[in-house]
């Protein structure tokens, strides 16, 4: 990397270290301090890239942190920063050599006290149910921490201590506004994509996806039992699910399946190399299912699909609305998202990408909207053709995402509460109260996890643009290679493929 995309990673270094695997970072703990994150800032800058297209990348990336940690401090704000900065367990992918990550995760460890130190001291902004929500996340760093390893241990444990307390107070006494406001979110939003926000015209087109994942659930169940009412059918088909003991061998085999599926079907261009699956690190809680994929920067090895099982506290009745969402139903559509033609095909495509700006720099507006985009393309292929389950599982995920995207816009514009979001996930997206919930609190945190839909439809209408620009040479093999060829790019500059696909 050469310094101006250096000076860019140095303020994403966690979200470099794990999804571009820049190991570089090993050990190291970004400074969110004030005046750490100033002097950050005060190195962006430089030469131009050569390539036009990486210039407009870069100057993206540039602007993104420009305005969350410059503009709109968000390391003030947003405990998240923090937590992805102390997470160690980016360390047990088999990137390299057990000693060297082991030594690793030490050094990282023993830089927490000073680490959290800096997070007590610069989270004095975060509204209450943004701390409230994150607590669960914080608690679940120090899983595997143990004071009879040493020092190091004991030390952050005890630095732990600190950071879960301070987090503990602002969920009680801290401002209980949690709302960006429009401008901000909206700016946040586009900033990073190269692009510009109409907030309004966004919901506009989330009401409509909606509708239209809405009737396609109704068709999908009329198959199924045309006497029954649809929400009837939901509910029996959510209840189907394997328990958790059987939960992550199902989704192994699934994993087999959607593989083999797009590499027949040409719907990525790379579905090489090992997914595992297993249950997601305690850390990673705020998440129901996700991708760890072995980065572009780093030796090949496995990527792990993790699966966030039911907590223990759970009652009975919680523990059935926890595996519901990962029903007999909604699997398979998850599966596809997270490993093919989704995440783990688009990693193996990453791994290809000669530009150390696009390897590196990786929207997750274009990540996340390409995963979701393929749960829909495996209907539209035929995958499960004579199971209209399949269907209604992409369906009810699509619904969960495009109320993700409503609730964020709503909730940090101030229109919707945290309960009238989770009460939305009930009414549209027919989420179990517990998962519901959940999904609710992750918006106070995630002002962006919008991000599905919106790149999800953002890929759709490429894929119309390419339809009229190549006329009889479009296919989706031509149309997802020239996509995943620009990495990960800001959903801006999509149209790049057109040319250069």
């Amino acid at each position: 990397m050469d310094q101006r995309l250096t000076a860019v990673c140095d303020l994403m270094m966690a979200e470099v270290r794990e999804n571009a695997g820049r190991h570089e970072y090993d050990g190291q703990v970004q400074d969110l301090s004030v005046s750490g994150v100033a002097a950050g800032l005060a190195r962006l800058g430089g030469a131009p890239a050569p390539d036009a297209h990486d210039e407009a990348h870069l100057r993206a990336f540039e602007a993104r942190v420009r305005l969350e940690l410059g503009e709109l401090q968000m390391h003030r704000r947003d405990p998240l920063l923090h937590l992805q900065a102390l997470d160690l367990s980016g360390y047990d992918r088999e990137y390299a050599p057990e000693h060297e990550r082991d030594a690793a995760r030490t050094a990282h460890l023993r830089r927490w006290p000073e680490a959290i130190d800096v997070a007590v001291r610069t989270l004095d902004a975060v509204p209450a149910p943004v701390a409230a929500a994150l607590l669960g996340s914080a608690r679940g760093l120090a899983a595997g921490l143990d004071p009879s390893l040493g020092d190091v241990h004991r030390d952050a444990l005890t630095a732990h201590a600190r950071l879960v307390e301070h987090l503990q107070r602002i969920a009680e006494n801290g401002p209980p506004d949690l709302a960006l406001g429009e401008a901000a979110l909206a700016r946040l939003m586009g900033t990073q994509e190269a692009t510009t926000v109409d907030l309004a015209g966004l919901a506009a087109a989330a009401e409509q996806e909606s509708a239209r994942l809405g009737e396609l659930v109704e068709l999908a169940c009329a198959h199924i039992d045309p006497r029954a009412g649809v929400r009837e059918v939901v509910a029996g088909l959510l209840a189907d699910h394997p328990d958790d003991e059987d939960l992550l061998a199902e989704a192994a085999r699934q994993t087999a399946e959607v593989i083999a599926f797009t590499a027949e079907h040409r719907l990525a261009p790379h579905v090489d190399g090992q997914c595992r699956v297993g249950p997601a690190p305690a850390s990673r809680s705020w998440a129901m299912a996700m991708l760890a994929w072995a980065g572009p920067g780093e030796p090949d090895g496995p990527s792990w699909y993790w699966i966030t099982l039911p907590s223990p506290s759970l009652s009975a009745e919680g523990k059935a609305e926890w595996l519901a969402v990962f029903s007999r139903t909604t699997l398979p559509a998850i599966t596809a998202h997270e490993v093919a033609p989704g995440h783990f095909a688009h990693s193996r495509a990453l791994r290809r990408v000669t530009s150390p700006v696009r390897a590196t720099l990786q929207s997750m507006t274009f990540a996340e909207g390409w995963a979701h985009y393929a749960e829909e393309v495996m209907l539209e292929e035929g995958f499960r053709a004579a199971d209209p389950r399949f269907a209604v599982g992409v369906a009810l995920e699509g619904l969960v995402r495009v109320t993700r995207l409503t609730s964020a816009i709503g909730m940090h514009t101030g229109s919707m509460t945290v309960q009238e979001a989770t009460d939305r996930f009930v009414e549209r997206a027919y989420l179990g109260h517990e998962a519901a919930a959940a999904e609710a609190r992750r918006g106070t945190f995630d002002a962006t996890y919008g991000r599905y839909t919106w790149g999800k439809l953002a890929i759709r209408d490429l894929r119309e643009r390419a339809r009229a620009t190549w006329g009889a040479g479009f296919s989706l093999p031509r149309l997802h290679t020239a996509m995943l060829e620009l990495g990960s790019p800001p959903i801006g500059l999509l149209d790049a493929a057109l040319t250069r696909g």
